[in-house]
């Protein structure tokens, strides 16, 4: 069964830096895309970067592209989201998501999704 774990959220002043990981059980060849969602209070949850494990092909959003960047260690099925100078309109909760046959798409194309974690950065 597929799991998706996600940490390293937290409390952080604008301009400050954190990495978030996203850790893996239950994958297969088929699920190798991972993408990562965030989703701020009364907003939608927009796609913000995702990343193809076989080939490390790799995708980051216009609003945090020079800011976020995405990587993986197939070793540990883990993904990691490091997020550089952060902002305040960063504020969300982060997830990381991911399907069998799925690539970088948008939040309805997936099943597994982790629990999220919160990111808040001050002004």
């Amino acid at each position: 069964q597929v799991q998706l774990v996600e940490s390293g959220g937290g409390l952080v002043q604008s301009g400050g830096s954190l990495r978030l990981s996203c850790a893996a059980s239950g994958l297969t060849s088929d699920y190798d895309t991972i993408a990562w969602f965030r989703q701020a209070p009364g907003k939608e949850r927009e796609g913000v970067s995702c990343i193809s494990m076989s080939v490390g092909n790799t995708y980051v959003v216009n609003s945090v592209k020079g800011r976020f960047t995405v990587s993986r260690d197939n070793a540990k099925d883990t993904v990691y989201l490091q997020m550089s100078a952060l902002k305040p309109e960063d504020t969300a909760v982060y997830y990381c998501a991911t399907d069998r046959y799925v690539g970088c798409t948008g939040p309805s194309s997936y099943d597994y999704w982790g629990q999220g974690t919160q990111v808040t950065v001050s002004s």
